[in-house]
């Protein structure tokens, strides 16, 4: 174990953040013991007693104004930095995650302290603001391009995140690496494919953004053809209301079963249950339930969003929809419930995942960009 010392910084982190937040602190730990963690809601609660961290709570509450919601941001990165300053004898080099690439004050902050700083990508928070029609998407914009500025490092998970949040301008500090995980323990077959009901799946937050009503509205299409098809809704999240009176209104009681939130202990029990898992969104990074779904032997189809179409070949490792409108999801999963390429399709995924998701690959990518800032 090297004597690295390393500070991991994040936005506030819900539960849907903790698997990617866990990964990632997984392959650090691995490397050095020396490892302080600076994050806030269930991040914190989460890691707070993990005897390999040294855990820091900063809250942040956004505000509904726009002026609010600024003052708030500032007087949050404000703490952060003060944090960094803080812990500067104890931390040579601050990794920024899970939305630390707009955390401009704090990454100043390490810069002027003469520390590496390293940007780890993970999913893109503008876009999830864009989605939303955020009116400070400007500023968002802005905060990224000056902390790319200053980072010594940005760290992404794929040659096509470089032109899809236009980082070319600093191709020259661009590596390469994941922090993605697989438990290959948990996240296996445990039911044959034809041995399962016809059950769709989605699994993921409850939010425009992911493409869950355009999913939901395919749902009486695809019943008036496949009468015995069920869908097994996983997650919560601000359409929660929307989804149960779409549910009551159009009589899919008996159709579409909502779990709610799953711990991540049993998701691998829904996933064997499944036929197809559908991820519908309009933007993504690279989603763990995809990862896990095929590790699963549950095939999978999504849209062409993110670098999901790295790992999703269409009809070789997966499925790809042209486009996430209602009448597309439901014709493309009328046609797939029929295809009998399916067993092949699982087969690849399957063999893909468990080429590119070994601990040892991502503990040497992790390595070498920590070796070459020595």
């Amino acid at each position: 174990m090297s004597d690295y010392r390393i500070g991991v910084i994040t936005m506030m982190v819900s539960k849907s953040g903790l698997i990617p937040l866990s990964d990632l602190l997984t392959i650090i730990c691995s490397l050095s013991k020396n490892i302080f963690l600076v994050t806030g809601d269930e991040g914190y609660s989460f890691f707070q007693k993990d005897r390999r961290l040294k855990t820091y709570n900063v809250s942040h509450n956004t505000g509904t104004f726009v002026i609010t919601r600024i003052l708030n941001y500032l007087v949050f990165q404000l703490k952060m930095s003060l944090l960094i300053v803080k812990t500067r004898k104890q931390i040579d080099i601050f990794i920024f995650f899970m939305g630390g690439d707009i955390l401009l004050v704090p990454i100043i902050t390490a810069h002027l302290l003469r520390k590496k700083v390293f940007i780890l990508l993970a999913g893109d928070p503008i876009q999830l603001h864009i989605s939303r029609k955020d009116p400070l998407i400007l500023g968002l914009k802005t905060l990224r391009f000056f902390s790319s500025e200053f980072a010594d490092k940005i760290i992404v998970y794929a040659d096509r995140i470089i032109s899809d949040y236009s980082l070319e301008r600093w191709k020259g500090k661009i590596v390469i690496a994941r922090q993605h995980l697989m438990d290959f323990d948990s996240f296996k077959i445990k039911k044959e494919y034809l041995l399962r009901e016809c059950i769709i799946g989605y699994v993921g937050r409850f939010s425009e953004e992911k493409g869950i009503l355009h999913f939901l509205h395919a749902v009486p299409e695809i019943v008036i053809i496949k009468p015995k098809v069920k869908f097994l809704f996983i997650g919560v999240g601000a359409l929660q209301d929307t989804i149960e009176q779409y549910i009551l209104n159009n009589n899919l009681s008996d159709r579409i079963i909502l779990t709610g939130w799953v711990s991540h202990d049993v998701l691998a029990d829904y996933l064997n249950t499944m036929k197809l898992l559908v991820i519908p969104s309009d933007t993504e990074g690279l989603p763990n339930v995809m990862v896990e779904a095929m590790a699963c032997g549950t095939p999978v189809l999504a849209t062409s969003v993110g670098i999901i179409p790295t790992f999703i070949k269409d009809g070789e490792t997966g499925f790809i929809l042209e486009n996430n409108t209602p009448h597309c999801i439901a014709s493309t999963i009328i046609n797939l419930l029929d295809d009998e390429k399916t067993a092949t399709v699982i087969g690849n995924a399957y063999q893909l995942i468990q080429n590119e998701f070994q601990f040892e690959k991502r503990v040497e990518e992790f390595t070498i960009i920590l070796d070459d800032a020595a």
